[in-house]
């Protein structure tokens, strides 16, 4: 073949060769091609760990081979990873080179820990703890008529299984265990120990003294008519002058009325008698500019709301005596409105400004009508007296519910006491002794002290662990349970009552406290978990899962001990409170 021959082929074939091609190219180019994308975990020549993600597309028309491509994802990116969890759920979690970020929601639950992001001067800031709850040191000294541990900061009235504070009794109505609500002697006396001890730490509050029946001038009192009448008179049984006023007992009538018109004082105060169905309202000014009426009447309903702009307080049927009303508005406006507004909707709109003015239905007397910044002595003499007029003649406060702390377990009937609010009624009724030096006070104490010495099973509130260790049960059930809390807080009650009474009450209250805390010193171990505590020992005494306390139960016996500490400097305490400090840090105990 000639030279120029051979050209001309080679040539040819080239251009037949690049036909071939682009008709086979054009034949892969229509068909619809699937992606497989798949991750290997690899390493670059320096031994760096690099992510690759293949992508196979499609098939080759050709050798039937898939076609592959690499894209390498740089070590420092954030990129999705599916997370096994106990080979029994998978969670979609974050890989950042050899760092593994899995969302706080999985691990707040799972490892029963808190967070929150918290923002100060436009930063962010994400806040971790492993517990929620404070722990308060406790004052450097102890005594009976003193701060009741760190209980200047509970607020029982504000708890949601408050109902109200009733104006019959002054005593809070829990909805815990029965919605229709019922006393509880232990919410009684903590109401009452709370108060006693805000008032020692805020002092005598701000007053302003609207009415006190001393002077004849009443030109302040609003007449809703003519009919209507106010008068100053001297009262028998109070033996002081008082205002008489007499008007239509009907809330459909404007009342006697007296301006408050202030915008501090947020509490009521007075002494008040009536003879007929009487009542008195008071008006306060809400943050949407609006008002509402704050009714105390003669009916046995602790609480209603018209879902208007009525609130209704019963007082009872307490006519033809004296009576004190000393009412914290803000929660009773809130109580109120609870019963039909949402909780964020009140704080938006409806918190209280001022108190406007007071009126008065029907025919009566009234007595020191005060507004006050707060009532806390007055609240404090409620749970006392409530104390006093309630004892049963067993001694005790029972509780008219029935309580199932273990279902088909451990349940106790309707009128069962408790350990604990004996205890806390005896720190109560002490206190109330030492202020106002009653005796009435210190005898319902010690009268308190019966029950502690029946065994649970005969309806008293005593336990025997493994038949030698005396234990005053928070609930007294059988087989027991042994709570630690509710039996640190009776210790508590009979250390106060055992420093205050004399003769055979100290004597009695010093017995039974002893043997509890030799009962304390002996068992305090058995509540340790090695990385927080129980709540009682119902795994040992009935053979079920342990009961773990939660974080705020665990700060209690925290703050419990801390404050047996300053009445017994019992080294097991010290070493104890160091270990349980340490778990609320996330320490736990050494293991084998």
């Amino acid at each position: 073949m000639r030279p120029s021959q051979a050209i001309k082929f080679v040539f040819m074939v080239g251009i037949v060769s690049c036909l071939i091609t682009i008709c086979f190219w054009s034949t892969c180019a229509t068909r619809p091609l699937e992606v497989v994308s798949e991750d290997r975990a690899e390493y670059d020549s320096q031994g760096n760990f690099i992510l690759t993600k293949y992508h196979k597309r499609g098939t080759n028309s050709i050798n039937g081979e898939g076609v592959e491509s690499m894209q390498v994802i740089h070590p420092d990116e954030y990129h999705e990873l599916e997370c096994n969890i106990n080979s029994e759920t998978t969670i979609k979690c974050r890989r950042e080179g050899n760092e593994i970020y899995m969302p706080f929601s999985f691990i707040k639950n799972y490892f029963e820990v808190f967070g929150e992001v918290q923002e100060t001067d436009g930063y962010e800031r994400f806040e971790f703890h492993h517990s929620n709850s404070i722990v308060h040191p406790p004052r450097p000294t102890y005594t009976p008529g003193s701060v009741f541990m760190a209980f200047d900061y509970y607020n029982v009235e504000n708890r949601d299984r408050v109902k109200c504070v009733t104006a019959s009794e002054g005593v809070p109505i829990t909805t815990q265990w029965n919605k229709d609500g019922y006393h509880y002697p232990i919410q009684v006396a903590q109401y009452g120990l709370s108060h006693h001890a805000k008032h020692i730490v805020n002092g005598d509050p701000d007053q302003i003294v609207l009415e006190d029946g001393e002077e004849d001038n009443l030109s302040d009192w609003v007449m809703p008519d003519k009919k209507s009448q106010v008068k100053t008179d001297r009262d028998a049984d109070k033996k002081t002058r008082v205002v008489e006023f007499l008007t239509s007992d009907s809330l459909h009538t404007k009342g006697i009325t007296i301006v408050a018109a202030d915008k501090n004082n947020k509490c009521i105060i007075m002494d008040v008698k009536f003879v007929t169905n009487g009542s008195v309202t008071v008006v306060v000014e809400l943050t949407s500019g609006e008002t509402m009426n704050i009714h105390y009447v003669f009916t046995n309903n602790y609480i209603s709301f018209d879902g208007k702009s009525n609130i209704y307080y019963g007082m009872s049927e307490r006519r033809t005596h004296w009576m004190r009303l000393a009412r914290d508005l803000k929660f009773d406006l809130m109580k109120g409105l609870l019963l039909k507004v949402r909780l964020d909707k009140i704080k938006e709109s409806y918190g209280l400004t001022r108190v406007k003015e007071i009126k008065f239905h029907g025919h009566g007397w009234l007595d020191n009508l005060t507004l006050s910044y707060s009532v806390h002595v007055e609240q404090f003499y409620d749970a006392a007296n409530w104390l006093v007029q309630h004892q049963d003649q067993r001694g005790g406060w029972p509780i008219m519910v029935q309580r199932r702390v273990v279902t088909g377990i451990l349940e106790l009937s309707p009128g069962w006491y408790s350990a604990m609010g004996q205890g806390q009624a005896m720190s109560v009724l002490v206190r109330a002794y030492l202020d106002s030096k009653d005796d009435k006070y210190l005898q319902v104490a010690i009268n308190a002290l019966n029950l502690f010495e029946v065994d649970s099973s005969q309806g008293g509130v005593r336990a025997k662990f493994l038949g030698q260790f005396d234990w005053y049960e928070e609930y007294p059930t059988t087989p027991s349970s042994f709570v630690l809390n509710g039996f640190i807080y009776s210790l508590l009650g009979l250390y106060d009552l055992k420093e205050t009474a004399s003769g055979a009450g100290k004597e009695r209250a010093e017995r039974l406290y002893n043997s509890g805390m030799k009962s304390l010193k002996a068992m305090i171990g058995m509540y340790d978990s090695g990385c927080g505590t129980f709540y009682d020992l119902r795994h040992i005494t009935v053979g079920i899962e342990p009961n773990r306390a939660r974080w705020d139960y665990h700060t209690t016996h925290i703050n419990q001990l801390l404050q047996l500490m300053i009445i017994d400097d019992d080294e097991i305490f010290k070493t104890t409170v160091q270990r349980w400090l340490g778990y609320l840090k996330g320490k736990k105990s050494r293991h084998n």
